[in-house]
């Protein structure tokens, strides 16, 4: 049973038949897919979910998918670590990450990718289509070989080899673009038109929230139905945070959580932050980034089509966005690894560095409880990371000891 409504525009507040494919609303905003709360509170408790399966449709009271069309492929349910060596050199006594880099393909994107494809084989596409700056692209095309449906990827020509190979291998037809994720899109937008196919391009399609929205529900019962003081998100499209944002207006809505929120806030590169420069004007839209560039991929995203929606929740909630750069990125990056075993993403050490400035500057308190979205595993960025290491000759008198060679 699913306790779907129907589909809202959040901007002019139009609702949309949830039975059938719908992309955007007529007056161009994303849509947000409704449920009958009040039916789903006398339907599910806290205590169901907590013994239910183990991944992320353990939360399929609160997603659109009948049970029986689920296309899943073991994703969600990602662990929390704390970080006790890492945070404490930041300035945070309290701080923990949580790690999508154990879901399938190796990034958050499989969540967004199981409910949107799930339902797009239940409401009958055959095709979908989609423009990517490569996770989202490598997920989508083994969710859609999982479910028996073609996919379709557009790409920049940098994105990393390991996605391109990705989406090659699991059998989705893809393209790469001399140019941005934006460019990309658009080639994707004219082929959409003249096929047929489902546009499954970011918030082009009101599912791949649903999915991400699971982060929120997952890390509330993972904390005993509570909210930590602040979530760090690396935002491109922003499609993660709106989902958690969203998660927990409907456990509030639920009874599930009081009305405390976290600071929701978003994390950018300064070589590509039109959400940074938007929130710094005050403004709830934000303008197309030109010549955007950063190491960290998933966050080279020059314009969000949900870019209202990020900035609402960063307002409601009291939040921020911030920028770091490139070499902030690498230095936590590092850092985490070193200290804590973990090689996350650079868009999760992104969020690592942004901490830092934020305690130095009051905004967060060293004991407030953190937590760091960390949205794939560094394994997906080896090209990133440079190193320079010895090279021993067999026949050599060399001696190896804790303090590193000697001769």
């Amino acid at each position: 049973m699913t306790h779907l409504s129907h589909l809202e525009c959040p901007r002019c507040g139009e609702e949309l038949d949830a039975s059938r494919l719908q992309n955007l609303c007529g007056c161009g905003s994303p849509l947000l897919v409704r449920y009958d709360l009040d039916a789903m509170s006398k339907d599910v408790s806290p205590k169901d979910v907590e013994a239910g399966r183990e991944d992320m449709w353990r939360f399929h009271k609160f997603l659109p998918v009948p049970e029986e069309e689920i296309v899943g492929l073991g994703e969600g349910m990602t662990p929390i670590f704390s970080l006790p060596d890492a945070g404490p050199e930041i300035g945070a006594h309290n701080l923990s990450l949580k790690d999508e880099g154990f879901n399938p393909t190796g990034t958050f994107k499989a969540r967004g990718a199981a409910c949107g494809v799930s339902m797009a084989r239940y409401l009958n596409a055959t095709t979908v289509a989609m423009p990517t700056a490569g996770n989202a692209g490598g997920a989508w095309s083994a969710y859609a070989a999982r479910a028996g449906i073609g996919c379709v990827v557009a790409m920049p020509q940098d994105a990393p080899l390991l996605t391109q190979q990705e989406c090659s291998l699991f059998g989705a037809r893809t393209y790469l673009v001399k140019g941005l994720i934006s460019d990309a899109g658009a080639i994707i937008g004219r082929a959409v038109e003249r096929y047929g196919w489902f546009d499954a391009s970011t918030l082009k399609e009101p599912y791949r929230i649903e999915g991400k929205k699971t982060m929120g529900l997952e890390l509330a019962m993972q904390l005993g139905w509570k909210v930590p003081d602040a979530v760090l998100y690396p935002a491109g499209g922003g499609v993660g945070l709106i989902g958690i944002w969203k998660a927990f207006e409907e456990l509030e809505a639920m009874g599930w959580i009081g009305p405390e929120r976290p600071k929701m806030i978003a994390v950018q590169s300064e070589g590509c932050a039109p959400l940074v420069r938007a929130f710094e004007d005050g403004r709830r839209d934000s303008d197309f980034w030109e010549g955007a560039k950063t190491l960290a991929g998933g966050i080279r995203v020059p314009k969000a089509l949900g870019d209202f929606l990020v900035l609402d929740a960063l307002y409601e909630s009291g939040g921020r966005a911030v920028a770091v750069s490139d070499e902030q990125i690498l230095e936590a990056l590092r850092l985490v690894a070193r200290t804590e075993g973990l090689f996350i993403c650079p868009e999760g050490a992104a969020c690592v560095a942004a901490v830092s400035s934020m305690i130095a500057d009051g905004y967060l308190d060293p004991s407030d409880e953190i937590m760091i979205i960390n949205t794939g595993t560094g394994l997906k960025y080896s090209e990133v990371v440079d190193v320079d290491l010895p090279v021993l000759e067999v026949d050599s008198d060399i001696i190896l000891d804790d303090g590193g060679v000697q001769t």
